[in-house]
């Protein structure tokens, strides 16, 4: 799949860079390598018993986020651009979620996803890059809507209920995209909870990715997905690329110079 990120220069076009900011840099995946690496770092961070690796490795593009003083992979995510909502059916998230109603959506559509950041680092700088990397993807190809499955550790709910909660409160999808069931079995929190969320004890349960796509006007599904296999709790997240506040996209564009 060729990508046509913006590059300070040709020189680093040609090595697939994308972004640097202090000590890290983003690029793409050059060749099985890269690949294997970011599988290997996924294996890591989702705790699976097997290579975590899928058919969508194929066809995705696959973004590495470096320490650039010691090489180590600290982040990673992929990509897989669709040219509208008569696509969506090919993405990974439609395995596990009915995504009819994101059919009639006119405009190309990025899914991002096996978003990862190595358990032993924590600087906020690597969360800020990655999306400053997807931030020039979606001005350079013109893409509309961003799509996912952000997912909580574990497949118990009981510590995440005030989290469901506040999604249930603030940022249920519009009815004309909403996701429907599909997936075997599934938490219905729209329908089941009845709590009013603690804010606090919400974002601090909520996961980093998750709250960065709510930050800039990102919705879920009504239900999370019980995934025993990757030992998750998911839902279906999506951000339309026009609903983004004007100062959060100035900032992102910033990032991404």
């Amino acid at each position: 799949m060729a990508l046509s990120f913006p590059s300070p220069s040709d020189a680093a076009a040609e090595e697939g860079h994308l972004l640097s900011r202090g000590r890290y840099r983003a690029r793409l995946a050059r060749g099985p390598a890269d690949v294997a690496a970011v599988q290997a770092l996924r294996t890591l961070c989702f705790r699976t018993e097997q290579i975590d690796q899928d058919a969508f490795d194929g066809i995705c593009a696959h973004v590495l986020v470096e320490d650039l003083r010691s090489g180590a992979l600290v982040c990673c995510f992929r990509m897989l651009v669709l040219e509208g909502g008569a696509d969506v059916g090919r993405s990974y998230s439609a395995q596990f979620y009915d995504l009819s109603a994101l059919q009639g959506f006119d405009g190309r559509m990025v899914e991002m996803g096996r978003f990862c950041i190595h358990q032993g680092w924590s600087d906020p700088d690597i969360l800020r890059l990655a999306w400053a990397a997807m931030t020039a993807f979606v001005d350079a190809e013109n893409i509309q809507m961003l799509f996912g499955c952000s997912s909580f550790a574990g497949t118990e709910t009981a510590e995440y209920l005030d989290a469901f909660a506040m999604l249930k409160h603030r940022h249920l999808a519009p009815k004309r995209w909403l996701p429907r069931v599909k997936a075997p079995k599934v938490f219905r929190f729209a329908a089941r909870l009845r709590r009013k969320p603690d804010a606090k004890k919400a974002m601090l349960r909520m996961p980093p990715l998750l709250r960065t796509y709510l930050m800039m006007g990102g919705w879920v599904s009504d239900h999370a997905v019980v995934d025993t296999h990757m030992n998750t709790l998911h839902v279906f997240t999506g951000l339309e690329i026009g609903a983004i506040p004007p100062a959060r996209k100035r900032l992102l564009r910033a990032v991404a110079g």
